[in-house]
């Protein structure tokens, strides 16, 4: 008798522990897709639709990724370089862009460091780094994958060393 009521509880619990699995829903390694409400949400059927500016979209997906580890070569979550994070996020909004800083940097149009919006590309020589890229979010700041041993995070253009290494800025065009 002992030994079925032991059987009938790990049946109850088991059942259980499934039934909780069965009701989340599966996670992503993708970030989450970015939606803006309509403007007159009260005659609205409830649809959404997508962000309207993809470079708000680029510089987002950017941020999502902060804290990841800088890593040589890198280019999707678990490790990024500087032109790796640029081409996940550009690829995550449907943007193409080439893979290396070089690249990036003859891609797009110029823009006048005063005329930045999110999501253009902004471009610097760093003391150890020939070209260096990160994506412009506002304010004179933005999200980058800095060096060995660093992670994706924001910094300023107004603060050394970007401030003096500013190369120039681009905006990359949808395909």
């Amino acid at each position: 008798m002992l030994a079925r009521c032991g059987r009938l509880s790990l049946a109850v619990a088991l059942s259980g522990i499934l039934a909780a699995c069965a009701s989340t829903s599966p996670q992503s390694s993708r970030p989450p897709s970015l939606v803006v409400p309509t403007p007159d949400s009260s005659h609205s059927t409830g649809a959404a639709r997508p962000a309207a500016a993809p470079g708000a979209a680029l510089a987002d997906l950017a941020l999502s990724m902060l804290g990841q580890p800088y890593r040589f070569g890198g280019a999707a979550p678990g490790g990024f370089d500087c032109s790796g994070l640029v081409a996940y996020s550009a690829a995550g909004a449907g943007i193409h862009v080439p893979r290396t800083a070089h690249q990036q940097f003859a891609s797009g149009r110029a823009v006048a460091r005063g005329e930045l919006r999110a999501g253009d590309l902004v471009f610097m020589h760093l003391e150890h780094k020939e070209l260096h890229v990160g994506i412009a979010i506002g304010n004179e700041r933005f999200v980058h994958a800095p060096s060995n041993g660093g992670h994706v995070r924001v910094d300023s253009l107004d603060a050394a060393p970007y401030a003096r290494g500013f190369l120039g800025a681009r905006r990359l065009s949808i395909r």
